[in-house]
């Protein structure tokens, strides 16, 4: 019950975040294993708990948490050094020309790769967004590097029951 009232809510309030056609183009988009539209919601919804739980700003939050990695192509032509601490303004540059941000909301998408970008954040929130986005990040890679796993040792397994059985 309790997840499905949040699961409105955040719904509502990233509604016109959903709609947009560029931004759906992150679903074509991989990222730690899954597409990047996931990893943006992942991020978003656990945001979205956390700071209202924490009666913080949510609704500016879960926005900015939702757009944190909102790039298409910006960085894969760049080494990953270079395309981790250079995404967070892409992200913002992108997310500047097709919503109306505040400066929270802009803290957030440029500091949530603190501290390799250098940038300390200067909200509360933005500090919960760069740590939820971490956990997330190494939750879907552990996910799906532990599917490839499996799907390797069965491959071996198969391969040993093949080479027992000549």
């Amino acid at each position: 019950m309790l997840r499905k009232i949040f699961t409105n809510e955040f719904n509502y309030i990233v509604r016109d975040i959903k709609s947009n056609e560029e931004f759906m183009k992150t679903k074509s988009k991989a990222h730690h294993g899954i597409n990047r539209y996931n990893h943006l919601e992942r991020v978003a919804f656990y945001t979205f708990i956390v700071t209202k739980c924490l009666r913080l700003n949510y609704i500016e939050a879960t926005r900015a948490a939702f757009l944190h990695d909102f790039f298409i192509d910006d960085v894969e032509h760049m080494s990953t050094i270079k395309a981790l601490r250079r995404h967070p303004r892409c992200a913002l540059d992108n997310s500047k020309k097709y919503f109306d941000l505040t400066p929270l909301q802009e803290d957030i998408i440029l500091t949530h790769m603190f501290p390799v970008t250098f940038t300390p954040p200067k909200y509360f929130e933005s500090v919960i967004v760069d740590v939820i986005d971490d956990i997330a990040g190494i939750y879907e890679k552990y996910k799906s590097s532990s599917k490839e796993l499996k799907a390797a040792l069965t491959y071996i397994f198969m391969l040993t029951i093949n080479f027992i059985k000549k």
